[in-house]
């Protein structure tokens, strides 16, 4: 029995670019074994995607570009040798960036997307030659802005007052909702750390039609410089429900969504790529014929539906 394990310092597995990576490489094997080195790479990429079907795109083209190279680096562990039964703890440490190296903007926040995804990987090889297969493990790291780097002080949430009435939309509604109409009215953070929750707060003033459901969905915003042109894609990260059913009306909601860590990172502009953020605020109206569409996307305008869209800017703070 062969088995190779990489365990990370931290349990949370969050480093700094300007930071240590550390930790250990656990061997375990019924039996001795020769090697022909023991190394650790760590790659960290960018990771850009063209999927069919967005903005600008023939339906039929997926393309997969060249990932943008952040970090690379291989590093002799342990030189060859015999590494014995049992078990066996190998300490490893990594200087992701060098002192005095001026490229923290190429440091990218970790980030999963649909078509941008920012990852950092350390794997770790045994060489065993031609006629073994090779041992090795990969763990995931979550790599975060130096501290050094971010602003001194905690910045103050922007707070945007909107209003939602059938006036505002432009989709078709219910008749009942054109003519006997609504209003919502609210204000809420567009501007905001990524250690706080979206804040803020909405009121249902007046609703002809029973109201069903008050939403708000956090989108992002993909772009992909491919060619000369640029290829935007919105997807949905979460949902939020901020209140069930016919809420009472003149009182105030509060709104408290806590941003979800692998899916947001501060907002990029790049030169091949950004992502950027936007939340949708949804009034689901009662209906007979949003039984029909049980299945659809919550941010593709309905009949039985009002909407409001903020832009929304994330950033890192200490």
């Amino acid at each position: 029995m062969s088995n190779v394990e990489l365990k990370l310092s931290r349990s949370n597995r969050i480093y700094c670019p300007s930071e240590l990576l550390d930790g250990k490489i656990v061997i375990k094997l019924s039996s001795s074994i020769s090697h022909y080195g023991v190394y650790l790479n760590v790659n960290g990429s960018v990771n850009l995607q063209i999927r069919g079907g967005s903005a600008g795109v023939i339906e039929s083209f997926y393309g997969v570009l060249k990932p943008i190279t952040i970090v690379k680096k291989r590093i002799e562990v342990r030189a060859s040798g015999k590494i014995g039964s049992g078990t066996t703890e190998i300490p490893f440490s990594v200087k992701l960036r060098q002192p005095g190296e001026d490229n923290s903007e190429r440091y990218y926040e970790t980030f999963h997307g649909a078509n941008v995804s920012t990852q950092y990987l350390v794997t770790v090889d045994i060489m065993r030659g031609y006629l073994h297969k090779s041992l090795s493990a990969t763990v995931e790291f979550i790599l975060e802005s130096d501290k050094a780097d971010l602003p001194e002080r905690p910045i103050a949430p922007e707070m945007v007052i909107f209003y939602i009435t059938q006036d505002t939309q432009r989709h078709p509604l219910l008749p009942e909702l054109k003519t006997g109409g609504f209003r919502v009215t609210g204000r809420m953070s567009t501007h905001c750390s990524l250690l706080d929750p979206i804040s803020g707060e909405l009121t249902i003033e007046s609703s002809a039609v029973p109201i069903s459901s008050i939403d708000m969905h956090l989108l992002r915003v993909e772009s992909v410089l491919l060619g000369e042109k640029i290829v935007t894609e919105t997807s949905l990260i979460q949902t939020t429900q901020i209140a069930d059913g016919d809420v009472c009306r003149n009182m105030t909601l509060p709104i408290h969504v806590i941003l979800p860590r692998l899916m947001t990172c501060p907002t990029v502009f790049a030169g091949p790529f950004s992502v950027e953020f936007k939340v949708t605020i949804t009034i689901s109206f009662q209906s007979e014929v949003c039984k029909l569409y049980t299945k659809s996307d919550p941010t593709t305008p309905r009949l039985w539906l009002a909407m409001e869209t903020l832009p929304l800017e994330l950033v890192r703070t200490k």
